[in-house]
């Protein structure tokens, strides 16, 4: 008798809860919503994990103060003063904007790298490594596609 009412409480409980949760900010949090604007390419980079051809962004060699944000979103994810030239062919930053980015773990091409992708919208940027210059030692790798440059005026 006891495990049967168990087993009811749990029920109801579990019921009770998806009646007063409001189901669909929580579905609307984790969707990812994606630009209409966005080219093929871009598309296939953050929404699928792809990478730019090393040494094709038009970014690769901005040299001007500004920010760089979020081609899907508009989101400011780096200042230009982060930015610098790592030789891999991919733009570079010592380091984001704070909570500019989520970050998991990849084990693809078999080794282990950090992901990291904008807070505000999901799309993935490119990969944050442990061998760059100054105080912080990191290198943000980011496909120049993903992002909107924006100099300073």
């Amino acid at each position: 008798m006891n495990l049967l009412r168990r087993k009811l409480f749990k029920a109801i409980s579990f019921y009770s809860f998806l009646l007063f949760f409001p189901i669909k900010s929580l579905y609307a949090s984790s969707k990812k919503i994606i630009n209409k604007k966005l080219s093929k390419e871009q598309k296939d980079i953050m929404f699928n994990q792809g990478t730019e051809r090393a040494f094709t962004s038009s970014l690769l060699n901005e040299k001007r103060k500004g920010t760089y944000h979020c081609a899907n979103c508009g989101a400011l994810l780096f200042d230009s003063v982060a930015k610098y030239d790592s030789g891999t062919g991919w733009p570079s930053f010592t380091e984001a904007v704070p909570g500019a980015f989520n970050t998991k773990v990849d084990y693809s091409f078999g080794m282990k790298r950090i992901e990291y992708h904008c807070a505000t919208c999901g799309a993935h940027h490119g990969h944050v490594f442990a061998d760059g210059p100054g105080n912080t030692g990191k290198r943000f790798c980011n496909n120049g596609l993903c992002l909107i440059f924006k100099p300073s005026e």
